[in-house]
C-alpha cells in the first residue's frame, strides 16, 4: 500500500513537472466582456486541451479594455508568475478604436513578443480589424501589422480571430463590438488549429 502510494506521488509530480503553461494576454475580447468567463473561447480551448489528454495549464490575463501598452507593462509579470510555455497576443483593437500610431502598436506588440521568446515562450498572435469608419488606409496600415509582425519574429498567426463572427448580428452582443456566447466556438476553433503545433 505505502509503495503503490508513493507511486501515485511521483506519477503526480512527473506530471506538474512537465505540464504546459499557456498565458493568454489579451483584451475584452479574450477577458470574456458581457458573457459568463466559462463560456468565453479561452474557456472553450481550455476545455480542447482537455481532451487532448495532455497536462496544460491556461492562464488567462486579459483585461477588458486593454491596450498593446498596458499589455507590454504586464507581461513582466506574467512570465514570471506562469513561467508559460506559450503566449498567446491578441491585443490592438483598442489601440486602434483610439486611433494610435500603427507604428507605435506594431512596436509594443513586438516588444511583447520579444521578451515572451527571450522568456522561452512560443508566441501565436491573434489579428484583430477595426471598423472601415476609420478610412481605408489607416484600417489597412492596421491590419498589416500583425502579419508583418508574424513574418518579422516567425512566429504564427490568425488573421482575424471574429472573421465569421463579426458581421453575424446573431453572433455579436448590443454593442456590436463583442461577441456573445454563440460566437465563442467559432472564435475557438479560429485560434485551435494555430495553437495545436505550438503544443509538439
Amino acid at each position: 500500500m505505502t509503495q503503490l502510494l508513493f507511486a501515485i506521488i511521483i506519477s503526480l509530480m512527473s506530471m506538474t513537472a512537465t505540464a504546459k503553461s499557456i498565458v493568454v494576454l489579451g483584451d475584452s475580447i479574450s477577458a470574456g466582456y458581457g458573457i459568463e468567463v466559462s463560456q468565453g473561447w479561452v474557456a472553450l480551448v481550455r476545455q480542447k486541451l482537455n481532451e487532448t489528454g495532455g497536462a496544460y495549464s491556461i492562464h488567462n490575463e486579459s483585461i477588458s479594455g486593454d491596450t498593446t501598452a498596458g499589455g507590454l507593462a504586464r507581461i513582466d509579470r506574467a512570465l514570471s508568475l506562469h513561467k508559460p510555455d506559450i503566449v498567446i497576443i491578441e491585443l490592438g483593437a483598442n489601440d486602434g478604436l483610439r486611433g494610435l500610431a500603427p507604428a507605435l502598436i506594431k512596436s509594443n506588440l513586438a516588444e511583447i513578443a520579444r521578451r515572451a521568446q527571450q522568456a522561452g515562450a512560443k508566441v501565436l498572435l491573434l489579428g484583430m480589424k477595426i471598423p472601415p469608419s476609420y478610412g481605408k488606409r489607416y484600417t489597412d496600415l492596421f491590419y498589416n501589422i500583425y502579419p508583418q509582425l508574424a513574418a518579422e519574429l516567425a512566429v504564427p498567426y490568425v488573421p482575424f480571430i471574429m472573421e465569421d463572427v463579426a458581421l453575424d448580428k446573431d453572433m455579436m452582443q448590443a454593442d456590436r463590438v463583442h461577441p456573445n456566447a454563440k460566437g465563442q466556438p467559432f472564435i475557438a476553433d479560429r485560434v485551435w488549429p494555430q495553437l495545436l503545433p505550438l503544443l509538439k
